[in-house]
């Protein structure tokens, strides 16, 4: 009998408020991929290749078009929030790989809003030339924001994208403006254009420095994968997410490319390479006079935006798998005014906060984000596959066979270590996924305890055929 009633109430939980249409969820994948990665990581990457910055940008484009193509057939097949997890549960039917690739994917963004939320409390303080030193005062800002952006998030899905829309349009102006100042410095003559040809990859080959800077610059490309948790709150979202989800990639890439150009062209490669702050330096040399100050408001916030996308993000992964009964239930409940999922707004809230003390102290921490990522990709474009045995009864996107193996053999290679990348990644990964495989535990001896385990799990694993 409690199974029943506990059945009836799961069934009795109000769904998510559909409010997002083709024009917002352009705005959700752009302003997810250009976060705040390209507004420092334009330098670290010249530093790996030289002048032919963009090269790495066009590959990682490529990688991250082949693994898109492969989430638009499975978010079109299946349209439900959870994403990567989702779709890794329903192709293998693995609780503990399901559990990890959500371990994997939640970590990423959790940690990535947590690094956001720090460096937004850095820009504040030069934005307004107040003093916050290094620690408590940072952390403090820090806490304050991201305890703002969980009040957002419970708000509800129309704030947040609404002001999603808002911040996107910010960050796009600042790179539009780094754009726009480049190509008026050049046309007076300021610059040189042949730099963008040359190569500058120390002891490695040519090939070898484009490898290491395209794992550099992935990390600028991810993103567009959170927008697929948002499913269940897109109006009509098997309709919509094909051309969405490829206009924002190839948006973001067509940005990306001209910053690199402009960048390069206009600050000599071992300038643009030192510090956090490249673009800074293309606004200093192509128009001395622009205040400063503005560009570090920009920053502000595009930080923001990255934090506030990856928060959104989480929860509604969390919420997913709660309603696929991997996770416990109660994390799935949606408040019934809001129509938000509040139990997994606020665990991924609670988690953030307490990241905010340590990731000042993870220098690989954006590596590692794009190499856990890149892990899950790999199991994406392999799920695709063993998915096609699966029908459903509605249209949806079809990628062509051959990407999905493209796909998962090019992410695969970008995880290995022959891709030059640093070992503290691998470190930082590892434990990670270290606490993960803990969590893990604890979770399945709960909902073996609660009896809740395997009856649930057969209609999925059955759903395979």
């Amino acid at each position: 009998m409690a199974d029943v009633s506990a059945e009836s109430a799961a069934q009795e939980q109000p769904s998510l408020k559909r409010v997002i249409g083709p024009g917002l969820l352009l705005l959700f994948v752009v302003g997810d991929i250009l976060g705040s990665g390209v507004y420092s990581l334009t330098g670290k990457v010249a530093g790996h290749v030289g002048g032919a910055v963009w090269v790495p940008f066009v590959v990682a484009f490529l990688v991250a078009l082949v693994t898109g193509l492969s989430y638009l057939e499975l978010v079109t097949k299946y349209p439900q929030a959870a994403g990567a997890a989702l779709y890794t549960h329903k192709a293998f039917g693995i609780h503990f790989l399901t559990f990890m690739v959500a371990f994997a994917v939640m970590s990423s963004g959790i940690t990535s809003a947590s690094t956001a939320a720090r460096a937004f409390a850095a820009n504040f303080a030069e934005a307004f030339e107040i003093d916050l030193g290094t620690g408590i005062g940072v952390t403090l800002v820090a806490l304050a924001f991201m305890l703002l952006v969980g009040a957002v998030n419970l708000r509800g899905v129309s704030e947040g994208v609404k002001l999603n829309v808002l911040l996107t349009c910010i960050e796009l102006t600042g790179l539009l403006i780094v754009i726009g100042i480049g190509l008026w410095a050049l046309g007076f003559g300021n610059g040189d254009f042949g730099r963008i040809t040359e190569f500058e990859t120390g002891d490695r080959t040519a090939v070898g420095g484009v490898i290491v800077a395209t794992t550099l610059a992935f990390y600028a490309m991810v993103g567009f994968e959170d927008s697929v948790n948002m499913a269940e709150e897109c109006k009509q979202p098997s309709r919509i997410f094909p051309r969405v989800l490829l206009a924002g990639l190839l948006i973001t890439a067509l940005v990306y490319v001209l910053v690199a150009i402009t960048a390069v062209a206009l600050v000599p490669v071992a300038e643009l390479s030192e510090g956090d702050t490249p673009l800074l330096k293309v606004v200093e040399i192509g128009a001395p006079a622009f205040p400063t100050h503005l560009f570090a408001i920009i920053s502000m916030f595009a930080v923001a935006n990255t934090a506030l996308i990856n928060m959104m993000m989480a929860s509604r992964l969390l919420y997913g798998l709660a309603r696929q009964h991997v996770i416990p239930r109660p994390i799935g409940k949606v408040n019934q005014a809001r129509r938000t999922p509040h139990v997994a707004i606020l665990f991924t809230t609670a988690l953030a906060l307490g990241l905010i003390f340590f990731v000042s102290k993870v220098a690989e921490l954006g590596g590692t984000t794009a190499l856990l990522l890149l892990a899950v990709f790999t199991v994406v474009n392999v799920a695709v596959l063993v998915l096609r045995r699966d029908p459903v009864a509605h249209e949806h996107f079809r990628t062509p066979t051959a990407l999905p193996v493209v796909g998962a053999l090019t992410c695969g290679f970008l995880v290995t270590p022959y891709t030059d990348r640093n070992p503290d990644q691998y470190a930082i990964a590892g434990a990670l996924l270290a606490v993960g495989a803990a969590l893990w535990v604890i979770n399945h001896l709960a909902l073996r305890f609660t009896g809740r385990n395997t009856p649930e799990q057969k209609p999925l694993d059955e759903s395979r055929g």
